[in-house]
């Protein structure tokens, strides 16, 4: 399922938006925020069609306002559902007649290289449809006559929004099974091949192989049947240079490898291999950062974990209760090393004896299924508010950084525009605040989550 298409609502105030957007929403409105706080400018709801109507309320205009007041309203929570809407319904009042402030807001609509449904609103009866003649003056191509508040017009409104946006894509029927692209990487000597091996050798797995993207990459076809009788299908990307690789003294040089790093780019979920017996190094974490930099999911595997509890055994003094004991406090501990996610699977398995390795590849299955999500807007907008409630960002300069609208963009990875104040006021310890109460908020498990900033430009004085 893709974005749901936006349709916001502008205007100068009075004009009846409000009214209009209480009738396109219907029986089904949500309204999700009204109050004021960091966002109050933007009331979203539900259309009857399912797309996202915003209302701006006529915030940020006033009769009053000059031309340069309208410009300098760029940094207003109305421009930004300007930029950020598919569609922009343009209300203008034909009671009152053509006002010198809608020229202004027609002009900034030009400038914003939007063509919006211009919507001249209040005609009330059929006989007062000339009234709105004289606002063909604004030059857009087509504009529509009605009452928000009897209802005269809103069809002939709502088809022509629907031949504008489409329909809203609904989930398509459940098709055959497509196999989940996976790739265990980590340090040499991890146990990598190990666990290839151990999928490819067990009777369950049906294996192909299939030409590799480069002269060092193979790929397999692996359908697996779990223990429920269900065919998983996946796709191996196996890097045969991981296997016999020559020691390599700068670990920094061992991670730009280019064998590695095409692995990644071509995997759907990521497998990062760690050695249970020497815990997480500075090499696995970087190895995280990487796969995170490049947009993929991972799932933690915490290889020869059978060796790391012999010798929790072996050890009577260790200071752990019991075995469970012993791999909470490990999984504790290998979390907090591995910082560059909040939220990701962490798997305890044994290439040599076979444990959990289809609870591994259950949690690959898992954090694959959640990665097309689409986040609802509202919910993702409501999350941002409390958030910002709860812990609003340091004021700098006395200025805080305000998100006035947020919508996710794409998918693999997450992808969530914010229409802010300024690009420049978000810091790195703010972004990981919004990063780690979304990715809990919405189960993002072991997806990353990228923030794309639109904004005012900063503006510098000029030096005399």
């Amino acid at each position: 399922m893709g974005p749901v298409p936006s349709i916001a609502i502008v205007g100068r105030p009075n004009v009846g938006k409000s009214r209009l957007f209480n009738r396109l929403a219907g029986h089904r409105i949500s309204i999700v925020h009204d109050r004021p706080g960091v966002t109050r400018d933007v009331v979203t709801a539900e259309s009857a069609d399912g797309y996202m109507l915003m209302d701006t309320g006529g915030l940020g205009l006033r009769e009053s306002m000059t031309p340069v007041e309208i410009q300098d309203a760029a940094e207003t929570p109305v421009a930004f559902a300007m930029e950020a809407a598919d569609l922009i319904l343009f209300v203008c009042d034909g009671r009152d007649g053509l006002a010198p402030l809608d020229e202004m807001v027609a002009d900034k609509l030009r400038r914003l290289g939007k063509k919006p449904l211009l919507i001249v609103n209040k005609i009330d009866f059929a006989d007062q449809v000339g009234r709105a003649d004289e606002f063909a003056k604004l030059g857009f191509e087509d504009f529509h006559r009605v009452s928000a508040e009897h209802g005269f017009g809103v069809d002939d409104l709502v088809e022509e929004i629907r031949k504008r946006l489409g329909p809203v894509e609904n989930e398509s029927p459940a098709s055959e099974e497509r196999p989940i692209r996976m790739a265990f990487v980590g340090r040499p000597n991890v146990g990598k091949s190990s666990l290839c091996n151990r999928l490819l050798d067990a009777e369950r797995l049906i294996v192909s192989e299939i030409p590799g993207t480069t002269r060092e990459t193979t790929t397999r076809e692996l359908d697996y049947k779990s223990k429920d009788g269900q065919s998983w299908r996946f796709r191996l990307f196996d890097t045969a240079g991981l296997r016999r690789r020559k020691k390599i003294a700068d670990s920094l040089e061992y991670f730009s490898s280019l064998r590695t790093e095409e692995a990644i780019k071509q995997t759907d979920v990521a497998l990062l291999v760690l050695d249970a017996r020497e815990g997480v190094t500075k090499q696995d974490k970087a190895m995280a950062g990487l796969i995170v930099d490049a947009g993929k999911a991972f799932v933690v595997v915490i290889n020869k974990w059978d060796v790391a509890v012999d010798g929790f055994r072996r050890d009577p003094l260790s200071g752990y209760k019991d075995e469970n004991h012993f791999r909470s406090e490990y999984e504790k501990a290998a979390r907090k090393e591995l910082f560059v996610l909040p939220r990701f699977p962490m798997l305890f398995v044994s290439a040599k004896t076979g444990l959990a390795i289809e609870e591994m590849l259950s949690a690959v299955r898992r954090v694959d299924k959640g990665l097309d999500r689409f986040l609802p807007t509202p919910d993702l907008n409501r999350t941002i508010i409390n958030m910002m409630e709860s812990r609003p960002p340091a004021a700098r300069k006395g200025k805080r950084f305000k998100i006035f609208y947020a919508v996710q963009t794409n998918t693999r990875p997450f992808t969530i525009r914010l229409f802010c104040n300024r690009v420049d006021r978000l810091e790195d310890v703010y972004q990981r605040y919004l990063t780690n109460g979304l990715t809990t908020r919405f189960d993002l498990l072991g997806a990353p989550l990228r923030f794309t900033l639109t904004g005012k430009e900063v503006r510098y004085a000029k030096k005399n």
